[in-house]
């Protein structure tokens, strides 16, 4: 029968912690953001204290705890959670003091889990001229890898349903974690065996796939997790944005013919700090705020909100409202053509005409006009209550309609990458495009034919004449002895062909030619392509692709990229790619 230990535990250092903690001293500020990156230390520490036991004091009696067994779950909805891994681990290395030698009290256990989390993380890609998502949970084109698809949904109708319920993998760009542990003692007979002691789950955080750099970035990503407040940004570092007493310039370009231009981000709570004061803070309804500016000097202003779909909800005094804690990624299409041709533009239904979620009423007038020169996007959530009171969440990001024509045969490359935040990013490249292959072959030598004898089409006979011609319905083959020069000697038995392509970007100034790096940086990166096989997915399922384009994979080959040039002021990218996916060709 299981007993407990000896003493008492607690968790040490933890990824999230409070300023009330015994270890808030630790960390200056941000301790308790709810955010982290699966590619930085993620440490988890169980620390145990018996009877004045220093750390170097070794367990020798029973009920001592020897080994700590650390439980690591993670999930998308907070519901599901699967065990990636038990890790066993002895107590750390003994500490101790620098004048006297003297060791702290307690056995400490760490771990470090970040590896295993990132496996677990890759990307998601919104389909071309999708407004988002299907579901955030289980939503996007997701990374990782192709998962087995050999089951149909039911046995109800001959061979099933076509949707599989099986088949379907994790979003890519985020997960929920928790820790948990047990502990290994010594047994009553000296032996190890499991005690009846646990320690219950270290506070839970969510992991995202992102990068920090040492030399620039803090680690803390507390304005990147929307929250009660406002002042947060989306998960781009593309300094096209103003807020938090920051203001750019740049204003990143877009083009009326693009269908895929998006704005990723994470909601933790819902609710908005006195967004009815005095009252409640009860949120009814998020979206993305659209304003254009146009030649006029007029505006106009709209809302995107179909993310908001993917909000969990709750249902109070019989209205549907969107539930306080969402702990998810969305993903929401701001590109010119969606807003333009969707037909999916919203204005808030307020004051409330209905109990019926979700509060928006259908907007129709023009949005982005031919006289639009550029328009800004920002989250913001509306009160559920009158007077329904607006707020801007996060900062306001700002784009430019950039009406150059395609005047070149191959058009302009769009790519996309996961950007250094985990999230989506995308730039359109138009100058001195460059196309060409890269072939190698593999070669060997076989034996070539016996040109000594060659087939005759005459026949010898007594007689006279004493030749004949053959007559061709004798032949079974076009092969002819001695003749056949086609084959032997040196042959290709296979062909390695990359189709390697080149572009370059537009000037950039040092801010954007930052931000723009990030795409030579990342391990992910697609050009948009309308091709056959696009186009038929297209036809076949226009809900899930409802573009004729596709995300092509690619790899950037660039070594070197120089990003700030004194002397010559603005900088210009060459961004060498070679598709991903080789150029097929037949093996001899």
């Amino acid at each position: 029968m299981a007993v407990a230990i000896n003493g008492s535990k607690d968790w040490g250092i933890v990824p999230l912690d409070w300023s009330g903690s015994q270890l808030s001293y630790m960390s200056y500020d941000f301790r308790d953001n709810y955010l982290k990156s699966a590619n930085d230390q993620l440490r988890y520490q169980v620390i145990w204290n018996y009877n004045g036991y220093t750390e170097g004091t070794e367990p020798s009696v029973y009920k001592d705890v020897v080994n700590v067994v650390f439980k690591v779950e993670t999930s998308v909805d907070n519901t599901n959670w699967t065990t990636i891994a038990t890790i066993k681990k002895a107590r750390d290395i003994a500490n101790k003091k620098y004048d006297t030698g003297t060791q702290p009290l307690g056995h400490r256990f760490t771990i470090d889990i970040s590896q295993l989390i990132s496996d677990q993380l890759s990307y998601s890609l919104c389909p071309i001229n999708k407004g988002t998502w299907q579901g955030s949970f289980y939503g996007g084109m997701n990374g990782g890898l192709t998962m087995q698809d050999n089951v149909i949904n039911g046995n109800s109708v001959s061979g099933g349903s076509p949707l599989s319920k099986y088949n379907v993998s994790d979003n890519g760009t985020f997960r929920r974690v928790r820790v948990s542990a047990t502990f290994e003692i010594i047994g009553s007979t000296g032996e190890l065996e499991l005690s009846s002691t646990t320690l219950g789950a270290a506070p839970k955080i969510t992991a995202i796939n992102s990068v920090n750099q040492f030399e620039r970035d803090s680690v803390y990503y507390d304005k990147y997790n929307v929250d009660y407040y406002t002042g947060y940004k989306f998960l781009t570092r593309c300094p096209n944005f103003s807020g938090g007493g920051v203001t750019n310039d740049f204003k990143k370009p877009v083009r009326i013919d693009e269908q895929a231009e998006w704005l990723q981000f994470y909601i933790r709570r819902n609710y908005s700090d006195d967004i009815r004061t005095g009252v409640d803070d009860i949120v009814g309804a998020d979206g993305i705020k659209i304003v254009t500016y146009e030649s006029d000097g007029s505006n106009n202003t709209f809302y995107l909100r179909d993310f908001e779909d993917n909000l969990l909800t709750d249902v109070v005094s019989s209205y549907t409202i969107p539930s306080d804690s969402q702990n998810q990624m969305f993903i929401q299409n701001i590109s010119p053509y969606y807003i333009i041709n969707s037909g999916k533009v919203w204005q808030p239904d307020t004051p409330r005409t209905t109990t019926n979620y979700p509060y928006w009423n259908a907007y129709t007038s023009n949005t982005i006009t031919s006289n639009t020169i550029y328009y800004t996007a920002e989250l913001v959530k509306i009160g559920m209550w009158s007077p329904y009171s607006e707020k801007q969440v996060t900062n306001s990001y700002k784009y430019t309609i950039d009406r150059e024509n395609e005047n070149i045969p191959y058009g302009y490359v769009r790519f996309h990458w996961l950007n250094s935040l985990g999230g989506i990013d995308s730039y359109t490249a138009k100058r001195d495009i460059v196309e060409g292959l890269t072939i190698s072959r593999d070669v060997i030598e076989r034996k070539s034919g016996d040109r000594t004898w060659y087939q005759d089409n005459q026949g010898y006979q007594a007689g006279t004449p004493s030749y004949y011609t053959l007559d061709n319905s004798v032949y079974i083959s076009d092969t002819m002895r001695g003749g056949d020069l086609y084959k032997g000697g040196r042959e290709v038995t296979s062909v390695n062909a990359e189709r390697v392509q080149s572009v370059y970007t537009e000037p950039l100034n040092e801010s954007v030619a930052k931000w723009l790096e990030e795409m030579l940086l990342s391990p992910n990166v697609w050009i948009e392509k309308d091709t056959e096989a696009t186009e038929k997915g297209n036809l076949s399922n226009p809900y899930l692709r409802p573009s004729t384009k596709g995300y092509i994979p690619v790899i950037i080959t660039n070594s070197d990229v120089e990003t700030v040039n004194q002397a010559e002021g603005l900088v210009k990218f060459n961004i060498e790619y070679t598709l991903a996916h080789k150029v097929q060709t037949q093996r001899n």
